[in-house]
């Protein structure tokens, strides 16, 4: 009973409205990003094969390009470009700018006058001009303006007519522009599937991203609530009242990290529902598309082994646990070195980094293919197995997810033993690391002693 009563007044003290208003805070961005990335990419995709036409040329050459760029055209219920005449009169070369404000477009593409004699007659290669608007130099917002898709189109337009000419039949145009097809293969730990590496790492990148973001965020979390909670009580006073009530340290001890335990996976899960929201609508689109290129990407998934099993996220979970037990059994540790406020937001930069090298090298690579100086210096850092305990469990490395599980189970028992035999010493109340300074603590008891 008394070990409830301490868990309910930590969890009081560490659920507040501060806290709840930043969940919430929180949730919302990442929400309201992933919806406006998702309207972003739609837009932009709606945009890609917006083709915008001046026809200074005005020969018939010019003339049959464009009625076989009107057959490509799509309807409101099928796929094609949207073509776009711009009268030619319209066309100031000295101010690009009026004719794209006019007709409300980003992108021209230019048929200059003598473009079909330059081709028909001197055999020579002609040339295009076009005209792009750049909005701002973001990832998504140079899309809109882009010419390439509208080129390429005139191109092979032009082929199809030089080589009709040149008596080529229709099936033959057809096999010299597309040559080959291509039929791919997955290979993943002796399984095989009829389908792309691309379709399939499509389908994998949203849950790729949000295991680490939701390990990440328990560690740190997890490691400045218990920070805080330790410094905080040893500075006001409250914490040494508290060790001399007629409860055991242990049961002290257990209820401030099942507490801090217990906020930090909200907090994850919070984090997770918000992050799946944004990553949905930032990749969905791009997923969605990549996946229409395949009967069924889920059975593909069985087909190489790619699909975790309850008792595989079990395991994962199992590591998860054992990441927060570390890191808040170092924090407890932390915590009752620290001498003032100011101290306290910056003793857990040690987890902060384990916990950040981890996180971004399992973003931008596979640690399993680092080199093996490398590679065994990341795998001490004990956070490392649970970023990697997913891609392990996938790709058959269970000699390796194991290791990882007992490693991090003796680094939390050698953490836990030193955690708990400094809360049951007075040093929880005397330790500091002041970095040549000396203890205020300290010199508080001998004051005490000497008076």
């Amino acid at each position: 009973m008394k070990f409830i009563n301490l868990l309910k007044k930590e969890l009081v003290e560490l659920v507040n409205k501060q806290m709840l208003l930043g969940l919430v805070i929180a949730f919302s961005i990442l929400f309201i990003v992933g919806e406006v990335t998702n309207e972003v990419i739609e837009d932009v995709q709606s945009n890609i094969y917006n083709v915008n036409i001046v026809d200074e040329d005005d020969s018939d050459f010019s003339h049959e390009i464009i009625e076989k760029l009107k057959t490509l055209q799509g309807s409101e219920d099928e796929d094609g470009i949207k073509l776009n005449i711009i009268p030619k009169a319209d066309l100031n070369k000295d101010n690009y700018s009026a004719v794209l404000d006019k007709h409300k477009i980003d992108s021209l593409i230019i048929i200059p006058s003598g473009f079909s004699k330059t081709i028909l007659e001197e055999n020579k290669t002609a040339e295009l001009k076009t005209v792009s608007r750049m909005k701002s130099a973001s990832a998504l917002s140079s899309v809109s303006s882009d010419t390439s898709g509208g080129i390429n189109l005139i191109n092979d337009c032009i082929k199809t007519k030089i080589m009709t000419e040149k008596g080529i039949e229709a099936e033959d145009i057809s096999v010299i522009d597309t040559p080959v097809t291509v039929s791919d293969t997955t290979v993943v730990d002796g399984k095989q599937s009829e389908i792309s590496a691309g379709n399939i790492m499509s389908n994998m990148m949203t849950r790729n991203m949000i295991i680490p973001i939701i390990v990440f965020v328990l560690v740190i979390y997890t490691s400045q609530m218990i920070v805080n909670a330790i410094s905080t009580e040893k500075i006001d006073k409250t914490l040494e009242t508290l060790l001399s009530a007629p409860v055991s340290r242990t049961s002290i001890l257990s209820s401030k990290m099942l507490a801090a335990a217990i906020v930090a996976l909200l907090n994850a899960v919070v984090y997770m529902i918000g992050f799946s929201s944004f990553v949905k609508g930032a990749t969905g689109s791009v997923a969605e598309g990549a996946a229409s290129q395949t009967v069924n990407v889920g059975e593909a998934m069985k087909q190489l082994g790619l699909t975790l099993s309850a008792g595989d996220y079990v395991l994962i979970g199992l590591q998860m646990f054992l990441t927060i037990m570390i890191s808040l059994s170092v924090s407890i540790i932390l915590g009752a070195m620290v001498n003032d406020a100011k101290s306290a937001q910056t003793i857990i930069m040690p987890i902060m980094f384990c916990a950040m090298v981890p996180y971004m090298i399992s973003i931008v690579a596979d640690v399993n293919t680092l080199p093996t100086a490398i590679k065994t210096a990341v795998y001490a850092i004990p956070f490392t197995h649970t970023f990697t305990s997913m891609n392990n469990l996938m790709f058959g490395n269970y000699s390796l997810f194991y290791i990882g599980v007992g490693y991090q189970a003796l680094l939390f028992i050698v953490c836990m033993f030193c955690a708990v035999k400094l809360f049951n010493s007075d040093k929880i109340l005397t330790a500091s690391l002041n970095f040549g300074q000396k203890s205020k603590f300290k010199k508080s008891n001998k004051a005490v002693s000497e008076e």
